[in-house]
Order: structure tokens, then C-alpha cells, then sequence
């Protein structure tokens, strides 16, 4: 082989690379409707996205104190999901913490105790205070039926398309997400720009100076508090035509205006997603 020729051929994946990395931004999502399309084009077709009725998600859960303590437990979760109807589960079998559970039936949002005396955790907590994250149907992204951008007009909430921001070292599409009905809390969603897969949601909620939770006066000076939860997916898997991550990684970090600040973490592995599967209506009982 001549020269030229071995050239053309050590060149040729480079051009290849090239090409198809070219053909990629030559249409790149512009707004919010945009991404919406693509991005419920990369769960499944319209086809089998209709034909939805329930799902169950079941796998491991491991919690962890990463910050502000020690510890860590072993448990089992579950995801189950009909229509907007909605419950997630962890369970630790531990009377220090047994774990969580909120549920969204529709109507009404319940967040269950934590602990055998009837505390909630810090997760818990949270979540009950602003339970658009469970009424909206975002905690699980697309792991449940009733992730709202499966059916954003009923919904009524807006979008905001905000571009391509630069999170944790790679590139993805960031959307604002505002409730129909008011929320404190400062909701983003992130998808990959190459798949248009849901892979990150935070919600940031900031107190605002001289104030502690629940807007209660507090002693002059004090700093603002501020709290970020956040779920990571990743580990797609195809199952009867959806592709859903099988990974959920939940993140609560709390640096409030004592200083002390906190991380907690559960992490959720080796998904198994059933589509379609019947889910008793006992489960999603929010009372």
C-alpha cells in the first residue's frame, strides 16, 4: 500500500469522527419545545409511550452519611407508578432509620415517619416541606409514569430552555422547571446533548438573610441557609421499547445558617424496571 494511500486510511476515522460529530451540531435543540421532542423521543416512540399504564422499578438502595457524620446502610427500594399516581420506597429495617416513603395519589402527598419515633428524617423533611417535588411527579425523573414531561399541557408548568451550561465537567442542556402552583424551590432539569436522556435534576431552595425556615425572624447578621437536593441517572437500559436509566442517585446536602453543613446520600443500583406491570391501589393511599 502506498503512502498516500495508508495516510487516506489512518485519516479516514478522524473524518468519520468528524462527520457525524458535525452532522450532530448542524441542528442543535434551540428552545424548549425542541429539547421537550427529542427528549421524549429518547424514552421511546409516541407508539409506546401511549401504550403506558403503570410501571414498578425495584432494586438495592445503599445510605450514606458522606458529610456532617458516619455511617451507612443497606436496604431495598421500590418505584411504583400509575398515571400521576406515584410512591417511592426505601427501606433499611432499622429503628434509627427505616427509611423513606412518599406517596402522591392525585390529590394529596404523604411523607411517612422515618424512625420508630415517628421523626422524619432530613430527606423527609425537605420533601414534605416542598412536596412539588413528589406532586409534580419529579422525584425518579423517568423512572415513573408520572414524570411530567410526559404530559407537560396538563401540567401547565413552564419551561425555560437555558442552554448548554458546563455541570460537573461535561456539557448538557439545562431546563427551569416552575409549577403550575408557586414553588420556592429552584427546580433545573439536565439532558444529555448527544441523547437527549434526562440525566441530572436539582432542586435548590435559599433562605433568605436574617431569616430561618418557615420565614420565622431570626437574630440580625445571620447568613442565608441553603439546601440542594439532587438525582443523578445514568446505566440506560432498553425495556419493552423504553430506555429508563437503572441507576438513581439521590444527594441532600443542607448548609444551613449554623455552618454545619451536612451530606447524605442514597444510592440506588441495578434497577429492574416492569412495564405495565399491575400495582395494587393500596400503595399510593396518601392518608
Amino acid at each position: 500500500m502506498s503512502f498516500k494511500k495508508k495516510a487516506a486510511t489512518a485519516a479516514l476515522p478522524l473524518l468519520l469522527a468528524f462527520s457525524l460529530g458535525a452532522a450532530r451540531d448542524a441542528n442543535p435543540v434551540n428552545n424548549a419545545d425542541e429539547l421537550l421532542a427529542q427528549h421524549l423521543n429518547s424514552i421511546a416512540d409516541a407508539t409506546i409511550r401511549s401504550g403506558l399504564k403503570s410501571r414498578v422499578v425495584e432494586g438495592s438502595v445503599h445510605f450514606q452519611v458522606l458529610a456532617g457524620g458516619a455511617g451507612g446502610l443497606n436496604g431495598k427500594a421500590i418505584l411504583a407508578s400509575e398515571g400521576d399516581n406515584l410512591q417511592y420506597t426505601m427501606k433499611f429495617l432499622n429503628p434509627n432509620y427505616d427509611g423513606e416513603e412518599f406517596v402522591f395519589d392525585g390529590k394529596k402527598c404523604k411523607v411517612a415517619f422515618s424512625t420508630a419515633r415517628q421523626t422524619r428524617s432530613a430527606l423527609g423533611n425537605f420533601v414534605l416541606e416542598r412536596n412539588e417535588i413528589i406532586r409534580e411527579g419529579l422525584l425518579g425523573g423517568t423512572l415513573s409514569t408520572a414524570w411530567p414531561l410526559l404530559n407537560l399541557n396538563e401540567r401547565k408548568a413552564k419551561l425555560k430552555f437555558n442552554g448548554l451550561k458546563k455541570i460537573d465537567g461535561q456539557q448538557l442542556y439545562e431546563l427551569g422547571y416552575q409549577p403550575h402552583k408557586n414553588s420556592d424551590l429552584e427546580i433545573k432539569l439536565y439532558f444529555d446533548p448527544e441523547t437527549y436522556r434526562h440525566v441530572k435534576t436539582t432542586y435548590v431552595y435559599t433562605t433568605k438573610e436574617g431569616m430561618v425556615r418557615g420565614g420565622a425572624a431570626a437574630q440580625a447578621g445571620q447568613l442565608p441557609s441553603r439546601y440542594l437536593l439532587q438525582e443523578k441517572f445514568s446505566d440506560f437500559k432498553t425495556v419493552d421499547g423504553f430506555t429508563l436509566p437503572t441507576h438513581d442517585e439521590i444527594q441532600l446536602s443542607q448548609e444551613p445558617q449554623t455552618g454545619r453543613t451536612t451530606l447524605f446520600e442514597w444510592d440506588l443500583k441495578d434497577l429492574d424496571v416492569s412495564n405495565n406491570r399491575p400495582v395494587d391501589s393500596h400503595n399510593f393511599n396518601a392518608n
